[in-house]
């Protein structure tokens, strides 16, 4: 039998960017909309900046952590087929491209906004340290990968100017550790038995742990964004009815999640979020409530 082309170098260069994981920094849309300051052209292009820096910084740092993992993703059934760990872009050129995507993003960062410049700094920071060291501690790595997500969001009050409310930082922070605790969950049980060969950290949690955090962060984001959304109500008069009604979408979004992750199709956040019909209506109705209620009501 004849083995498949190998993929040409630039095509196998920007698949090691991942350009899909991109969704995930449209979080830092989130601060300027929920501010109801994104019909500015002045915070659409500082929130643009911040989105472009973070994509950089995002792929500058998935480059150098397949570079690093290179012999561990080759054991995993899915991630041996990246193009660092199949030997389609090689490791000299990874750690090239990794850390010009890290200068760049910077450079953006500061260049937009200092504030920008010193969350990206933070989130670099970070994501050297979980790959150095906090993936292989229980609890921490968990943490770590939901920090990256609070980090995005901030991005876009730092880039803009936006002040950051109590009820936002909750959410967004519980929000990213109910996700994050569901991927660990979805990679237990895509992996089985090879589960901890591949990542140490899920040879430390049972599923009834992973359940615990998935049961304790979904709870706090549902009572966070309830009353996150009936105080907005109180300070927004015309405007009560909208933001009462947008906790049902988010509800039933939160429901509907965390039944997918109890299936086993959390491994892959950003996928099952823009495949899933009911996710994506329930996530449509609450854009729609939510927006009317800020910039109409």
């Amino acid at each position: 039998m004849t083995p498949p082309p190998r993929p040409s170098l630039p095509g196998a260069v920007l698949r090691a960017l991942r350009p899909k994981q991109w969704i995930k920094n449209v979080l830092v849309l989130a601060a300027p909309v929920a501010a109801g300051v994104i019909d500015d052209p002045d915070v659409r292009l500082e929130t643009l900046a911040a989105f472009a820096a973070f994509c950089l910084a995002a792929s500058g740092t998935y480059v150098l952590n397949d570079a690093r993992d290179i012999e561990a993703d080759r054991l995993h059934p899915t991630k041996r087929h990246r193009p660092i760990a199949a030997g389609a872009v090689p490791i000299p050129l990874a750690y090239v491209l990794g850390l010009t995507l890290v200068a760049a993003s910077l450079l953006v960062g500061f260049e937009a906004a200092p504030n920008l410049g010193w969350t990206i700094l933070a989130y670099l920071v970070l994501t050297t340290a979980y790959t150095l060291s906090l993936k292989h501690i229980p609890v921490l790595d968990v943490i770590a990968v939901a920090s990256g997500f609070v980090l995005r969001a901030v991005a876009g009050a730092a880039a803009t100017g936006v002040p950051i409310s109590e009820w936002f930082f909750i959410v967004t922070s519980f929000g990213a550790l109910f996700m994050v605790s569901g991927k660990r969950s979805g990679e237990a049980s895509d992996l089985g038995i090879d589960a901890a060969d591949v990542r140490a950290t899920l040879g430390h949690y049972s599923s009834s742990y992973l359940a615990y955090l998935r049961t304790v962060s979904s709870g706090v984001v549902l009572v966070a964004y309830c009353l996150w959304a009936f105080s907005s109500a109180e300070a927004s008069p015309g405007a009560e009815l909208w933001y009462q009604l947008s906790t049902l979408p988010f509800a039933v979004g939160i429901l509907r999640y965390a039944m997918l992750i109890d299936q086993g199709h959390g491994a892959e956040p950003e996928h099952l979020v823009l495949s899933d019909r009911m996710l994506l209506a329930t996530g449509a109705a609450w854009a729609i409530i939510y927006g009317y209620a800020v910039y109409a009501g």
